[in-house]
């Protein structure tokens, strides 16, 4: 007899829909499980899940993380004969979430249409449980993408914007930011606005960088989009007292002319020891394959749950919810069905799609990870390692430095400028030496060193004789 679930009724009725979960429509199926809040449907007969499904406890690292780095970095395939220290492009996984994605790798494999029914929603619910367990949010507050990118996209390419209204971002930030709300302005009369924060970044302080910002909020201004931990430089804005000021501006302003503050925090998620809470921001955007070790292909938008109003999804949701509501209604009159306080936003906000479900499912492993280590420890060793790197570069005469050296506006990316060798000849010099660096892609470029995780203290010092090599060899 057929196991049931309190919306069973919903549920049969699309099982039955010609075959529907059972094709090309297996991944709803988890999804609808899910809506409904209870156990795993177990099919006709009730048959149990693949013997190949996972277990619903997190993959334990074979080391206790908790001990010496050395632990940590054993738990990846790094290559040991370069000195990695770009490791915040994106990520080599680590042991616990290797294993993860070669068990639904193997899982969809062997019987693509079966793991996805059994397993895609209590997978998908373990990921935004970790998720939010690790921001110190709930899960109805997260959509899961596939990078920084998408998830920047989807934000400001939702905004419910009006004529006249502006969004207003910053010299500093990246392509993607500055390419989604061109994009956005575009299509809704609104207008982009870009400022500088600060004067000369070495002398730059939290106050000059919060006044020029809020000076530069008008009347009209609906959104603040800004970059947490700027990859052109290494500067960290100090959001919390960003998000403070503007809450101060919002007070004698209506809801529908608040402004939202949105941030892109790549480079601020697994390095910093902060919840979304305590951020203050409306809305965080981040790719979970940089300094989280996430797997390839992961992201996700968080937002204020007063915040979410102010988007529409772009992409249609694969949401078990949406689409019932979908079916429920004839289809000339499903257009007018509201979902209004049944489907989350966040929820709607998770693009549908069949995604690389072996990496998205192994992205819960990649938040226990970090939480294994300790996410104080993180933070405190990434700033520790790039004090280090800084402080030996201080000393350097023909080493230029571009981030900030103190900590409260800097993180784990320390940017640089060499005399005598620009950064397309530093980057490939510092191969050569087996120094793995990298070079901000902006108008104005530099070399980028980020000491982390995978990195000890003897490389950094290593890295820091390279540089004090390069005087003889290019500065005469």
């Amino acid at each position: 007899m057929k196991e049931r679930l309190p919306e069973a009724h919903a549920i049969s009725r699309i099982l039955s829909r010609r075959g529907f979960l059972t094709a090309g429509g297996a991944g709803l199926a988890g999804v609808l499980l899910g809506a409904a809040g209870a156990e795993v449907y177990k099919g006709e007969g009730g048959r149990s899940a693949p013997a190949t499904g996972p277990s619903t406890s997190p993959v334990q690292p074979s080391t206790e993380l908790s001990g010496d780095w050395h632990a940590v970095r054993d738990q990846f395939d790094l290559r040991r004969d370069r000195i990695h220290m770009a490791a915040f492009l994106l990520a080599s996984h680590p042991r616990p979430v290797r294993d993860a994605i070669e068990t639904h790798r193997r899982g969809l494999d062997e019987d693509p249409a079966e793991y996805l029914r059994f397993n895609g929603e209590p997978l998908e619910r373990k990921v935004l449980t970790a998720a939010a367990r690790y921001l110190g949010a709930s899960p109805g507050d997260i959509a899961l993408t596939d990078s920084t990118t998408m998830g920047l996209g989807l934000l400001y390419g939702g905004l419910k914007l009006r004529e006249g209204e502006e969004i207003l971002t910053t010299v500093h930030d990246h392509y993607a930011t500055a390419n989604s709300l061109r994009l956005r302005a575009a299509n809704t009369g609104a207008k982009v606005r870009s400022i500088s924060l600060y004067q000369d970044l070495t002398t730059a302080t939290k106050d000059e960088i919060v006044t020029n910002l809020m000076k530069a909020v008008l009347p009209q201004t609906r959104v603040v989009a800004i970059t947490w931990v700027h990859s052109s430089t290494g500067l960290k804005l100090p959001i919390r007292e960003i998000a403070d000021r503007l809450a101060e501006i919002n007070q004698g302003r209506d809801e529908d002319d608040r402004t939202l503050l949105c941030v892109d925090g790549a480079h601020g998620l697994g390095v910093e020891d902060l919840s979304v809470e305590s951020l203050g921001c409306d809305f965080f955007v981040a790719g979970c394959h940089k300094w989280l070790f996430g797997p390839r292909g992961t992201g996700l938008v968080w937002g204020k749950p007063d915040a979410w109003p102010a988007v529409n999804p772009t992409i249609p949701t694969f949401d078990g919810r949406a689409y019932d509501e979908w079916i429920r209604y004839s289809y000339e009159h499903w257009w007018d069905a509201s979902t209004e306080g049944t489907l989350p936003m966040a929820a709607a906000m998770t693009p549908g799609g069949y995604h690389s479900f072996e990496h998205r499912w192994a992205l819960s492993e990649a938040f226990q990870f970090h939480q294994d280590i300790g996410k104080s420890r993180v933070a405190n060793r990434i700033y520790e390692l790039n004090r280090r790197l800084k402080e030996g570069m201080a000393e350097l005469s023909h080493v230029i430095l571009r981030a900030p050296i103190s900590e409260e506006l800097s993180a784990g990316i320390t940017c640089f400028d060499t005399e005598g060798l620009s950064f397309e000849g530093a980057v490939p010099w510092l191969a050569e030496r087996g120094i793995i660096a990298s070079q901000a892609p902006y108008h104005t470029s530099h070399t980028r060193l980020a000491p982390g995780l995978l990195t000890s203290a003897e490389e950094v010092d290593e890295t820091l004789d390279a540089l004090r090599h390069l005087n003889n060899a290019f500065v005469q």
